[in-house]
């Protein structure tokens, strides 16, 4: 439960950026407002190009189709390494890549570096997320000495380890994890590294696909230096610099006044992950208390669950970045991702637990399940306090899917993070309804075409679709929960990852109710044949034959219970086998309602009827709207019975 303690503070304002003088801001930043202003969208413009370049040229079907990747650039040293412009990319890599580059850099030694020089290191513990995603950086010389970073961050589909492409809840330690690169030179002065290159690519299993994507990787950052020194030798290097330091104050302003609309007091609560990937006998708290005193907020991780004995865990740049992303969410979407952000907001994390998890045990692969659920732990802190404000909870897991075989030819075959659940609903806020198909708060990435998904792995997508009755009711309806079908050619091993199946994540907002809860199950080929004989229903009685990976269901149907079902772990089978002509199915959770149900608009709920978001018994249950008609074979001859509907709300 949330709690909050009030305090009587009244904090002194400082001096605003907008409010500066000109010659104030021109003795801050080293130039008048304009220009810093045109450096800094010169400089979005340069990590826009370089993304847009690696996104054409990617071969990685995680980089081409995912977006899974991100473009920086930062100050020098004697700034702190400071992060003032990101790309409009992945969001776990914006916030932790001020902490990676930092350490990077520092732990190689800045005075060791030279021009052409491109450091990489793929840590977690030194820089956030997991072994998958490298960091290249590549410093920018002036006057020969560093005065910038242009940095990428981009996940390779494969780093080694027990499991192909990684993806999996299963591993044990950082040696199962997948190969640990500390900071090291990949190219010296613009020439590769050979020993670096031999490290990384005797290690992965798909070294053909990683190596164009790093002489594309090593393109962009030439590219983005160039464009870097274009602009010092255009405003001057006072200009640049001062450029950097306002973008990051900018965001810090902004954050603060952000900050400023909650009372000061004391907000608690918490989120949970259902289990680990040995059994279903430990699940895991995410426990956070907020301590709001004027402009600051302290953000205290005590109570969370130890570090778990798998690699669902995250490490401390992870919950940093999450709790900027949920305390923009809530306050401010518009404040920018730099450095600044997090100026005005102290973690207080102690280590070893499932946010701040250490070596060698405590490995993270699946960091954004764990970084997410702190999202939700703020949201649920601050939710009640905010009313009209206030957010409701999205799908709360990616249900990761990760599948390998070999083709008919005896080729080997990847999926990765493409026929689970991915993508699913947001919840409803005080604007509108929740949007039904995006990603987890805490990400922000493309979703693959289907021809391209078929045309990497021997997988035919039979159905991705809205689920009825599955947004959580409100004023304002939460996202309907995500459906998808997907039907496997060859045998396949699959590694399935539904991590929030127990209990809604989908929390509701200002009165709303939550989404349901979804659920995965595999359909093994009927009669011993190597395709379904038709395209499974949704109906209830066809979950008897199905065989459950995870969610609450009834012992007999195996059809969603969530009162008295009973749990299925989502890795009760460390691998997840199946035979040719088997459907896998995912149901995600729904987002959460915002406002009274009883409160939507008639007409709203009727559309929705149309639409077959809900159904004539659900607008009836929950709205209280009494809709006559036929929504499947004449939707157009739907009407609201104003009569009925009037005495069922009454009722209510």
């Amino acid at each position: 439960m949330s709690s909050v303690s009030t305090l009587d503070i009244t904090p002194v304002a400082p001096t605003r950026i907008r409010d500066l003088a000109d010659a104030d801001f021109r003795a801050a930043y080293g130039c008048d407002r304009f220009t810093a202003s045109v450096i800094v969208n010169r400089l979005k413009y340069a990590v826009g190009h370089m993304s847009t370049a690696f996104l054409r040229e990617a071969f990685s079907p995680i980089i081409r189709d995912w977006y899974d990747f991100a473009c920086t650039v930062s100050g020098p040293p004697e700034q702190d390494y400071r992060m003032a412009v990101v790309s409009n990319s992945l969001t776990p890599f914006l916030g932790t890549m001020p902490d990676a580059v930092r350490n990077t850099v520092e732990e190689y030694g800045p005075d060791r570096l030279a021009p052409g020089d491109v450091l990489i290191c793929n840590d977690p513990y030194r820089g956030g997320t997991h072994v998958n995603d490298v960091l290249f950086t590549r410093p920018v010389f002036a006057d020969g000495r560093i005065v910038s970073f242009v940095s990428m961050r981009a996940h390779q589909l494969d780093m080694g380890g027990t499991v192909p492409g990684g993806f999996s809840a299963t591993k044990r330690d950082v040696y199962e994890n997948g190969v640990v690169i500390p900071p090291v030179l990949l190219w010296s002065r613009d020439e590769p590294v050979r020993s670096t290159f031999s490290l990384i690519f005797d290690n992965t299993r798909w070294g053909a696909m990683l190596l164009p994507d790093f002489k594309s990787v090593h393109q962009q950052l030439r590219l983005g230096e160039r464009l870097v020194r274009e602009n010092i030798e255009r405003y001057g290097l006072a200009a640049h610099l001062g450029a950097l330091a306002y973008s990051c104050d900018t965001s810090a302003e902004l954050m603060r006044e952000a900050l400023a609309r909650v009372p000061d007091g004391d907000y608690t609560g918490s989120a949970r992950i259902d289990a680990d990937g040995l059994d279903d006998t430990v699940d895991y708290t995410v426990h956070v208390t907020l301590r709001k005193r004027g402009h600051d907020i302290e953000a205290d991780l005590s109570g969370t669950s130890a570090q778990a004995r798998t690699c669902i865990n995250c490490g401390v740049s992870d919950a940093k970045t999450a709790l900027g992303v949920a305390l923009t969410m809530l306050l401010d979407p518009a404040v920018p991702f730099t450095s600044g952000t997090w100026r005005h907001l102290d973690l207080v994390a102690p280590p070893g637990t499932l946010l701040t998890a250490l070596p060698p045990e405590g490995a993270p692969m699946m960091f954004w399940e764990a970084s997410g659920a702190l999202i939700a732990a703020v949201f649920d802190a601050l939710n009640p306090f905010l009313g009209a404000n206030a957010v409701g909870g999205d799908y709360g897991s990616t249900n990761t899917h990760n599948a390998h075989g070999i083709r008919p030819d005896g080729t080997p075959w990847t999926s990765a993070t493409q026929c689970g659940g991915e993508h699913g609903p947001w919840g409803a806020t005080k604007a509108g309804d929740g949007d039904s198909y995006t990603v987890l708060f805490n990400l922000n990435n493309l979703d693959p075409a289907t021809e391209t998904i078929e045309h990497d792995a021997p997988v035919v997508l039979l159905r991705k679709e809205h689920a009825i009755d599955t947004g959580g009711p409100g004023a304002h309806r939460g996202g309907a929960a995500n459906l998808k079908d997907s039907l496997w050619l060859t045998d396949a091993d699959h590694h399935l990852s539904p991590f929030r199946t127990r209990e809604p994540s989908g929390v509701g907002a200002d009165g709303g109710q939550a989404g349901p809860t979804g659920a995965m199950w595999i359909f093994p080929p009927e009669d011993g044949g190597e395709r379904p004989a038709k395209l499974v229903p949704t109906t209830p009685e066809v979950y008897a034959r199905s065989v459950p990976v995870a969610g609450v269901l009834d012992p007999e149907t195996k059809t969603l219970d969530p009162e008295n079902g009973a749990y299925h772990h989502f890795a009760a089978r460390k691998t997840w086998r199946t035979t040719p002509g088997s459907v896998l199915r995912c149901l995600t959770n729904g987002g959460g309602g915002w406002g009274s149900p009883f409160a939507r608009d008639p007409k709203k709920v009727l559309a929705d009827v149309r639409d077959e978001y809900v159904s004539i018994e659900g607008a009836a249950r929950d709205y209280g709207v009494v809709v006559t008609g036929d929504p499947h074979f004449d939707p157009e001859g739907l009407r609201i019975d104003e009569e009925a509907t009037e005495a069922l709300r009454a009722r209510r």
